[in-house]
């Protein structure tokens, strides 16, 4: 498989690269929330800064399976309702499409995160891969350059 659609265990992304997604933390909502998109600028150690675009949206996430009611009182012969599946509540997780550039350029950004955002969660057949590769190729003009 291609392994669209698949997430890759939470331990497999560097510590800082977590916390900067998530500054607050990963947590489970249980209401989804509106995608969110910001740039931050990093230095390394060689003072080069990195424009890291994240976009983070909410997925709902499986639930375990409803559990019963526990009966009060096993032995008792008192007529009771039958037990009735508690649904558990639907929780969301954050999913994060995190950009690294050399270059400041948000607005192609956030265009290009939210081109990856909709053919994901629309289910497009349309190879991420690819768009992923044409986006890496396109040429972006300089501010005020040549027309």
């Amino acid at each position: 498989g291609s392994g669209v659609g698949r997430s890759a265990p939470l331990t497999a992304l560097p510590c800082p690269l977590l916390q900067f997604c998530q500054p607050s933390g990963w947590q489970l909502f249980t209401e989804r929330n509106p995608p969110t998109f910001f740039v931050a600028v990093l230095t390394d150690i060689n003072s080069e800064r990195h424009y890291c675009a994240c976009f983070t949206f909410w997925e709902a996430i499986e639930s375990a399976q409803p559990q019963s009611h526990p009966r009060n009182g096993e032995g008792e012969e008192e007529e009771e309702e039958p037990s009735s599946p508690v649904q558990p509540a639907q929780l969301f997780a954050p999913k994060s499409l995190v950009l690294v550039s050399r270059l400041d350029h948000a607005e192609v950004f956030r265009n290009s995160l939210g081109l990856i955002y909709t053919i994901y969660v629309d289910g497009l057949s349309v190879s991420l891969e690819n768009v992923i590769g044409n986006l890496l190729t396109c040429t972006i003009p300089i501010t005020g350059g040549a027309q």
